[in-house]
């Protein structure tokens, strides 16, 4: 199965300067090959592909040796396959009648990454194996740059990028081929139900708290952005104050999916069957605030839920848990989460007045009293075996 392997790059001051070069250089051919194809179509009406700016390669090279001759040649054509990448997407919306969002042009800080798309083609994963404490990776006028390897890479390693995150470099290799990592049958099956109070709530009466790393970041979010507010553009001093938020943005987002690691592979360990809801969050968290003519209703209301929604991170929590349950050989169900609230887990009676409060259910035809995210999370575990007795038999 696929796989990639994030490592923090340890480079020295010149590497971390032909870093940046490179990653200058390759949005500067974005964007001149982005220049190129809309000239052509506005002057001449002609659409310029991927293979006619690949073949160019070779010339805008042998005119600036010194530029874009330094770097990998295949690392040029993956930008240019980036921006192919790009235009597809976006004739795809046009067919489809969505937003068009026609590609747009890389200022700095809009381009951080570089890939490769083969190892050994300008890269070289573990290119000093004969080093006894230390891995290095080789990239093509970069040099050596020592990796921190925190865990062993499986697999056979495919494509070989270089990223930029704030201050920080890493390293991301595609693998194919890992390996599985089945774990031992425990028979136990689990059912989640998705909350913003609790993370996750378990039909077994197990809440997994919500550590809202957002909002305990906020304050110092919040005056890091008013003091960016005030910083006169295109200074050296707005530019760190920019740098600050990045960072407190980037710690929330590594906060986040460790959690969400954690969460997972506990749930992993424990059961061989894990349903959860079929969440549609982009539609869940879409904005109230409607039209001139049609104002939406309340919409700050609505705004601070989409904040703790996004907060809690439901999207990066079940990519996770996807990924963890494939690896470990678990079954896992996605269900429609329509009416799992309202109805009674004990007769199957739904009514929105079963939902006394946000806490606490009471069907209005049996009397059952639970929680209400435990009665959900028990609806949702037997959906989920019914649509796995229903695959099974058919």
């Amino acid at each position: 199965m696929p796989r990639s392997f994030k490592f923090l790059l340890r480079p020295t001051a010149k590497q971390a300067a032909a870093l940046a070069a490179c990653l200058e250089d390759h949005r500067t051919l974005y964007n001149a090959a982005l220049e190129h194809r809309r000239t052509a179509y506005v002057k001449a009406g002609v659409s310029v592909r991927y293979g006619d700016q690949s073949a160019e390669l070779k010339h805008i090279r042998g005119d600036d040796p010194d530029g874009q001759g330094r770097w990998s040649f295949s690392s040029q054509q993956a930008t240019l396959r980036r921006l192919d990448k790009a235009f597809a997407a976006f004739f795809t919306r046009v067919k489809a009648g969505r937003t068009p969002g026609f590609p747009r042009f890389k200022g700095r800080g809009w381009f951080d990454a570089v890939e490769w798309p083969k190892d050994g083609d300008g890269c070289r994963w573990d290119s000093q194996p004969e080093h006894p404490s230390a891995t290095f990776v080789r990239l093509q006028g970069v040099g050596h740059v020592r990796v921190h390897q925190h865990r062993p890479v499986r697999g056979r390693v495919k494509t070989i990028s270089a990223k930029r995150e704030g201050k920080r470099w890493y390293v991301v290799l595609a693998c194919d081929d890992v390996p599985a990592e089945p774990l031992p049958g425990t028979g136990a099956v689990v059912g989640l139900d998705m909350g913003v109070a609790c993370l996750v709530t378990m039909n077994d009466g197990v809440h997994v708290a919500n550590p809202r790393h957002l909002a305990a970041t906020a304050d110092r979010l919040a005056e890091a952005q008013r003091d960016l507010a005030r910083g006169e553009r295109g200074s050296r001093r707005r530019r760190k104050k920019v740098a600050r938020v990045a960072a407190l943005h980037g710690k929330v987002r590594r906060q986040r999916i460790d959690y969400a690691h954690k969460v997972a592979n506990a749930l992993v360990r424990a059961y061989d069957v894990i349903v959860h809801e079929d969440l549609r969050i982009a539609n869940m968290t879409r904005s109230a605030s409607g039209t001139v003519e049609q104002p939406g209703r309340n919409v700050a209301q609505k705004s601070g839920l989409n904040r703790s929604i996004l907060d809690a991170g439901w999207g990066v929590f079940l990519t996770v848990l996807a990924h963890k349950a494939e690896s470990a050989g678990r079954e896992l169900i996605a269900v429609n989460p329509a009416d799992t609230s309202r109805t009674c887990s004990r007769c199957g009676h739904c009514a929105k007045e079963n939902r006394v409060t946000q806490a606490e259910f009471v069907c209005t035809a049996c009397g059952h009293a639970a929680h209400a995210d435990v009665n959900a999370a028990t609806n949702i575990l037997r959906a989920g075996l019914a649509l796995r007795q229903a695959a099974e038999a058919a």
